[in-house]
């Protein structure tokens, strides 16, 4: 009987601890412009950066509300890529990576894509 309750226990240490690490609590917002970004204030809960040209699209941000680990990404038009880049300091030793504020960059000028994510020591 002893052994049937010591397995019974074990097996719901260990189911919770699945379901825990399984489930974390993410979450990913999609926007299609920077007024959808401003209206859900996403740039003051700073899962956002501020530094979005006026013609990005297509903004996506994912952020783990645990950790507050945050990673994004968004399309501009080629007329913002200059008044975006004076803004953004080049990282040494990292890579072709940039940064402004709390976060790190990474520019697609091919794609006019840029990646983001905070920095690692600076949770929200």
């Amino acid at each position: 009987m002893k052994k049937l309750i010591a397995a019974t226990v074990i097996f719901f240490i260990a189911v919770y601890f699945i379901i825990v690490h399984s489930f974390k609590d993410t979450q990913i917002n999609k926007y299609p412009d920077v007024a959808a970004v401003k209206k859900d204030t996403a740039i003051q809960k700073g899962r956002v950066p501020a530094i979005l040209p006026h013609s990005a699209y297509n903004i996506e941000e994912t952020h783990d509300k645990d950790t507050n680990d945050t990673f994004g990404r968004f399309y501009y038009k080629k007329q913002d890529e200059e008044a975006l880049m004076k803004n953004l300091r080049t990282v040494p030793d990292m890579n072709q990576t940039y940064t402004w504020g709390s976060f790190l960059f990474k520019v697609n000028k091919d794609r006019h894509e840029v990646k983001y994510r905070n920095k690692p020591d600076s949770g929200q």
